[in-house]
């Protein structure tokens, strides 16, 4: 993983076999961000994307092997229970440029991703919410 600093924002060059999700946290913990914005592209060649069971009130996980491109990845910062948390989701395309969404996980860099991070100025929290079984942003 590579960082680039643009005073305001972070370009971050991760590279082919590194783990995305885990590189984001790995940044984030170096450089003290406990708040901000993630946006990314590039290809991985294994992933697991999520989909969030509201009655059942957990995730239906579903792994993807092969080259797929990252189409867009969105996500952001925050903290619960005084650790990072990121909350990302991705969409995949394939060769048939057939596409999957849904929460990201995890995934392994094919060619590169290139991610920028904006952080923000003032933190925010998360708490868990019993009735939807997520964690929400604790808005309070």
């Amino acid at each position: 993983m590579l960082v680039k600093n643009m005073n305001g924002g972070f370009y971050i060059r991760i590279d082919r076999g590194e783990e995305i999700v885990g590189c984001i946290m790995d940044f984030c913990r170096t450089h003290k961000i406990k708040s901000g914005s993630i946006t990314g592209l590039g290809s991985v060649r294994e992933a697991e994307l999520g989909l969030f069971d509201t009655g059942a009130m957990e995730y239906i996980k579903r792994e993807f092997a092969g080259i797929y491109e990252i189409a867009s990845m969105t996500g952001n910062i925050s903290e619960m229970n005084g650790g990072l948390y990121l909350h990302i989701h991705a969409v995949l395309s394939d060769r048939e440029c057939r596409t999957y969404g849904g929460h990201f996980a995890r995934g392994i860099t094919e060619a590169t991703c290139e991610v920028v991070v904006i952080p923000f100025k003032y933190g925010v929290g998360r708490k868990f919410d019993g009735d939807i079984g997520l964690n929400l942003l604790d808005m309070e």
